[in-house]
């Protein structure tokens, strides 16, 4: 197709990445698909490459093989993973895995792609955060810690790439019908006589309740590509459903105190007789 746009698409092999990467396709564009799972070839109307963002052989692979086929018109950044898990008893490797995904994976992609399009002149950058970028929830401290890391490189790529063309966008989305059990392991050390055992049953339950019923991920997808569109793409977009719009106004509006006491009653519903030993 002639002045067809080429995306770059990581962790495009499930959940919203694998939702974004179809919409894109079916918006028009050509879709280099990275994520680890894959092996080299076509499928789905999309080129797949394998691709590691943790690992810097892995990535500069990915970007030759890649810009043997098509330059980026835009990178899009989706792979991540979490670790569910009280702070005190999530481990330092579990923290490390978490962040090195979710965050350093995008620096080390970044730092490879930003100097093609800074030759071609422009180019666009998506980097998927989420609702947890902008405010904790109990049990998800590492990605939370990885989101929040995002949300500040963010503010500085976009300062410094401006002059040369290239756009940043940040999605926030919130919880979304698209989660994988590969992708959101429990921290090796919560069993069932840790001292938070009773609220992080109650926590996590709430947390798989909301992603089950979430919004919908095909949605979220043509929502992107619609805005990948424009020749000005927003610095922000968050994804959400109202309730969760309001959650971040509230939070950004209401003493810490409020907060956390608004957000403890909504996650930790301890059953009768249970311990009170976190508090």
């Amino acid at each position: 197709m002639s002045g067809q746009k080429t995306a770059w698409v990581t962790g495009a092999s499930s959940g919203l990445g694998l939702h974004t990467a179809l919409a894109l396709r079916d918006d028009g564009w050509r879709v280099i698909a990275g994520a680890r799972s894959f092996e080299d070839g076509e499928a789905d109307g999309m080129t797949r490459l394998k691709l590691d963002v943790t690992d810097e052989k892995s990535v500069a692979r990915f970007c030759e093989k890649a810009a043997g086929i098509a330059m980026p018109d835009a990178l899009v950044q989706c792979a991540g993973m979490l670790v569910l898990g009280s702070c005190e008893e999530t481990s330092v490797e579990e923290f490390r895995r978490v962040i090195d995904t979710n965050y350093l994976g995008m620096v080390r992609m970044n730092r490879a792609v930003l100097p093609l399009m800074r030759e071609r002149g422009g180019g666009k950058i998506v980097l998927f955060s989420s609702i947890n970028g902008l405010l904790g929830i109990p049990f998800q401290g590492a990605y939370t810690a990885s989101k929040h890391a995002i949300e500040g490189y963010a503010e500085c790529l976009q300062l410094e790439v401006k002059p040369f063309g290239i756009q940043v966008m940040l999605v926030e989305p919130g919880d979304h019908r698209s989660g994988s059990d590969r992708y959101r392991p429990h921290a090796a050390a919560m069993k069932p006589d840790s001292p938070y055992a009773a609220e992080y049953e109650s926590g996590t339950g709430v947390i798989r309740r909301d992603e089950q019923n979430g919004s919908d991920p095909d949605a979220l997808g043509r929502k992107i590509a619609r805005t990948l569109d424009r020749k000005v793409i927003p610095f922000r977009k968050r994804i959400a459903s109202p309730d969760q719009h309001l959650a971040v106004y509230v939070h950004r509006l209401l003493p810490a105190g409020v907060n956390a006491a608004i957000l403890r009653r909504y996650y930790i519903r301890r059953r009768k007789g249970s311990s009170p030993r976190s508090e």
